[in-house]
């Protein structure tokens, strides 16, 4: 069942690879819908952008909720790795 909630984050400080190379990303948008190209019902997309550089400047993640919680850990892990060094 898509839940249709939509979270944005400014990422201002980041940068994401696509077809033309590295680029400055401004956004990553989250929600649980549907996917375009994962073999699940419905999926956990992530969407980082920069809307300033077209539709080029995407990258798009498609996870299905077992590698979206793994992944969801080992950034919780990670983050709070770094927070202490």
């Amino acid at each position: 069942m898509c839940t249709y909630r939509t979270e944005q984050v400014a990422v201002a400080a980041s940068s994401g690879k696509g077809p033309q190379g590295w680029f400055p990303l401004r956004t990553a948008t989250v929600y649980y819908d549907h996917p375009v190209h994962a073999l699940h019902d419905h999926t956990v997309n992530i969407d980082f952008l920069n809307p300033e550089l077209g539709p080029g400047a995407r990258v798009a993640v498609e996870l299905g909720l077992d590698d979206a919680r793994a992944l969801l850990a080992a950034l919780q892990a990670t983050v709070e790795s770094a927070a202490h060094h």
